[in-house]
């Protein structure tokens, strides 16, 4: 499940993981949780600006691949972009690439 709200252009795109005790053990948990935040350090390249996007992980997700997983965020964040359409900040439609997680620009 992926929820995603647009914020201010101007600022940093932000991104939380909801990983419950449903999914697996801890070893479960902190796997899923680790390729989730790569998927979303993946996403920051192109919406660096004006996103607040909220990951939870079903039960599934302990067993997806990391392909499968990497393809269904990949999915679920299209998705949700093009739902919020003509709601997003100007910025955050052109996609930025010049910050980090944090949002401090890159060196």
């Amino acid at each position: 499940m992926l929820y995603t709200a647009a914020i201010a252009a101007d600022e940093p795109s932000r991104i939380g993981f909801i990983v419950s005790k449903s999914v697996g053990n801890a070893v479960v948990r902190n796997l899923v949780k680790r390729r989730l935040r790569e998927a979303g350090a993946a996403s920051l390249r192109e919406y660096g600006t004006g996103f607040a996007i909220v990951v939870r992980a079903l039960p599934a997700s302990a067993a997806a691949s990391w392909d499968q997983l990497l393809a269904d965020y990949n999915a679920a964040l299209a998705l949700n972009v093009n739902r919020l359409g003509s709601r997003l900040p100007r910025a955050a439609v052109n996609g930025s690439t010049g910050t980090t997680q944090e949002g401090t620009q890159r060196a």
